[in-house]
């Protein structure tokens, strides 16, 4: 049986079909102005970029859309891994634009935005990771929209040695990279990733560049222990993380991981209390919060934050 493929994801095999759970009355999406989110959507479409709104199927999208806030994604809308989580597609990417610099910096400037949240998919099939075009498309943004704030979320650049330390030389004021869940759902959900190079990166990260604000977050409701919250939210302190986010983990589809249940607003309000003590400068925890939602208004709190402790 040498020949025989092994499945990336054995749960779905033997259940591929994994019912959608009704969706309580607290998790609507909020249409603002329709005005202004035509005016987004036109302008994403016409300038041919990507977002991680579309692409992820995110439930906030006309909200943020309304307030021309998106959050772009680069390097293709191709990820080279399969997250079970994830509604982004897999497969092969295509080559990199070697103008998408350009064509973000110029929407960015369009869309007049004070800051902007910068992304991509995981491209495992470049020598650094995507860390070099990272950080064109950070210099060319900045260099066009000097009074403009950027956030990166970026990939766990797993097995690509210090390549996030490019990204870092473009001087963000905002690194992110997303724990997503805890360490025991790890080979079910994030199958090509490794919870404690997650961390590492996280914690070297602030390590070479103490003025950046790190960020990271995590998704509840797919089958996680209380205790094991409580864990990710030690060891996100303990690698020096500023910034958590904690949101309902919606599942996409029927292919997709199995949602095991939604949280109550109540208990949301409760992690956010709790991760408040274990000494985060700002925490985001609601059922639609995530990493990138409300980007703006709270990267002003985690700079008064800073303020109001030093």
């Amino acid at each position: 049986m040498k020949n025989q493929i092994r499945p990336r994801h054995p749960e779905k095999v033997k259940n591929p079909i994994n019912p959608i759970k009704k969706k309580p009355d607290w998790i609507r999406s909020k249409l603002i102005n329709s005005k202004e989110f035509f005016l987004t959507k036109t302008l994403v479409n016409k300038s041919n970029l990507v977002t991680v709104c579309q692409e992820a199927n995110c439930p906030n999208i006309t909200e943020c859309w309304s307030k021309r806030h998106a959050t772009f994604m680069i390097m293709g809308d191709t990820c080279t891994r399969a997250c079970a989580f994830c509604d982004v597609k897999t497969g092969k990417p295509e080559k990199l634009d070697p103008l998408e610099n350009i064509k973000i910096a110029n929407a960015v400037r369009k869309l007049q935005l004070k800051h902007v949240v910068i992304t991509s998919v995981d491209r495992d099939d470049l020598s650094d990771g995507g860390s070099n075009h990272f950080k064109k498309v950070i210099e060319t943004t900045r260099l066009k929209n000097p009074n403009t704030t950027i956030e990166v979320l970026t990939p766990d650049f797993l097995r690509k040695g210090d390549s996030y330390k490019k990204i870092l030389e473009a001087n963000p004021d905002v690194f992110n990279h997303n724990i997503e869940t805890v360490p025991s759902l790890y080979v079910k959900v994030r199958p090509g990733a490794r919870y404690f190079a997650s961390l590492e990166l996280l914690k070297n990260v602030k390590q070479n560049n103490k003025k950046v604000f790190t960020k990271s977050g995590i998704m509840v409701g797919m089958g996680e222990e209380y205790d094991e919250i409580m864990q990710v939210m030690d060891d996100l302190r303990s690698a020096d993380v500023d910034f958590i986010t904690i949101g309902q983990y919606l599942q996409p589809s029927v292919k997709h991981y199995p949602l095991v249940r939604y949280y109550h607003p109540d208990e949301f309000k409760k992690l956010e209390l709790i991760a408040k003590s274990k000494g985060f400068l700002l925490v985001s925890s609601s059922p639609l919060t995530r990493s990138s939602y409300h980007a703006d208004e709270d990267f002003a709190k985690l700079q008064q934050n800073r303020i109001n402790i030093y």
